[in-house]
C-alpha cells in the first residue's frame, strides 16, 4: 500500500489482527448504551445499519455490514489506511457491532437515532455501515440532538431529494429531502449524481444544493476545501463508475473512479464528525469486489475523522 498524497505521517503497518465484533445482545452492551466502566472508547465507532427495508427496487444492503467487515480485517490486505492510521491498533477503532433494526421503518429509524447519539455522547464519532441510503436521515438526526449541524459531503449517483417515493416519504430516495426540510444540514454539496429528474432538480433548488456531476467532480474539490464547518460524509458506492463496484442494486454508468473519490475527501481539511457508507448489496457483488471498496472507504475514512485537519 502506497502512502499516497494525502498521507500525514510516516507509517508502519503492523500484522492483522481481526478484532471481536461486538454485537447489540452481547455482554458488553447495547449499541449506544453506556460503556462498561474502564472501557475505552475509540475516536471512531464503527456501527453496522442492516437496514434495507426503505430500499425501492432490490433488497439486500441489509446484509452489508457483516461483508464490509469480513473484507476489512481480510488477511489478503493490512489493516493500515493512507494517513498511516492502523486500524487494529488499540484506541483507533471501536467497533459496537449492529443495530437492532428490527422489521418496522417508524422503529428503524428511532433505534438508528438512539444508536448514533449514544456513540455521540460517549464522545466518540460514528462511522455507520449501511444499510440502504434511508439510514442518513436519522443519524444526522442524532447529530443535530447532539447539538451538532454539519454540512455534507455527499457522493451519489442519485439526488436521493424526492419529496416522497413510492408513497414513502422515507424511502431511500427521500433522506436529503428530509435532512434539509428540517435543517439538520448548513450545506448539502453533491459529487457524481447523474440521474437528476425535473423533480430533484426544483428540489435542489428550493433547498441550495450544491451539484457537481461527474463531468464536474473537480470543480467540488476547491468547495469542499473551503468547508470549515464541520463536515458528515456521505458515501453511496452506486457513486462509483459500475464495473469497479458491481455490488450494487441501482448500478449508473458514468461514474467516479476509486481514487476520484479518495481524492474528494482528500480535500477535506475542516473537522469531520461522522460518515456513512451505503448501498452496497452483497447478492450482486463478484469475488467480493465491492466489499472491499466499501473497507477501503472505512479505512480512509477514519484517517479523516481521526485527523480531521490538513
Amino acid at each position: 500500500m502506497s502512502e499516497g498524497a494525502g498521507s500525514r505521517r510516516p507509517f508502519a503497518c503492523t500484522a492483522l489482527n481481526k478484532p471481536t465484533v461486538k454485537t447489540a445482545s452481547s455482554t458488553q452492551g447495547a449499541v449506544g448504551a453506556e460503556p462498561p466502566r474502564g472501557h475505552i472508547v475509540a475516536t471512531v465507532t464503527l456501527i453496522g445499519a442492516p437496514w434495507d427495508g426503505s430500499s425501492s427496487f432490490q433488497r439486500g444492503a441489509a446484509a452489508a455490514p457483516a461483508s464490509i467487515r469480513q473484507a476489512l480485517w481480510s488477511p489478503s490486505s493490512n489493516s493500515c489506511n493512507e494517513h498511516g492510521d492502523d486500524l487494529s491498533a488499540e484506541g483507533v477503532l471501536d467497533d459496537a457491532g449492529d443495530i437492532a433494526v428490527g422489521e418496522e421503518p417508524a422503529a428503524a429509524r428511532v433505534a438508528i437515532e438512539a444508536a448514533v447519539y449514544g456513540v455521540l455522547a460517549r464522545g466518540g464519532r460514528p462511522l455507520v455501515l449501511g444499510g440502504d441510503h434511508s439510514i442518513t436521515y436519522p443519524i444526522l438526526r442524532a447529530c443535530s440532538a447532539h447539538g451538532e449541524r454539519p454540512s455534507i459531503v455527499h457522493f451519489d449517483a442519485h439526488g436521493d431529494l424526492y419529496d416522497s417515493f413510492d408513497e414513502d416519504r422515507y424511502s431511500h430516495a427521500c433522506p436529503f429531502a428530509r435532512v434539509m426540510e428540517e435543517g439538520l444540514a448548513r450545506r448539502l454539496i453533491q459529487v457524481g449524481v447523474r440521474t437528476v429528474t425535473a423533480h430533484q432538480r426544483d428540489q435542489a433548488t428550493r433547498f441550495g444544493v450544491e451539484l457537481f456531476g461527474p463531468a464536474r467532480w473537480r470543480e467540488a474539490l476547491p468547495v469542499i476545501a473551503a468547508l470549515q464547518e464541520p463536515i458528515y460524509v456521505s458515501l453511496d458506492l452506486d457513486v462509483l463508475e459500475p464495473m469497479l463496484a458491481p455490488g450494487l442494486s441501482h448500478p449508473e454508468p458514468g461514474g467516479l473512479t476509486i481514487r476520484d473519490v479518495l481524492e474528494a475527501l482528500e480535500a477535506i481539511h475542516a473537522p469531520v464528525i461522522g460518515g456513512d457508507i451505503v448501498e452496497y448489496n452483497p447478492a450482486n457483488d463478484l469475488r467480493d469486489l465491492t466489499a472491499r471498496v466499501a473497507a477501503k472507504f472505512v479505512k480512509e475514512l477514519v484517517g479523516l475523522l481521526r485527523n480531521p485537519v490538513g
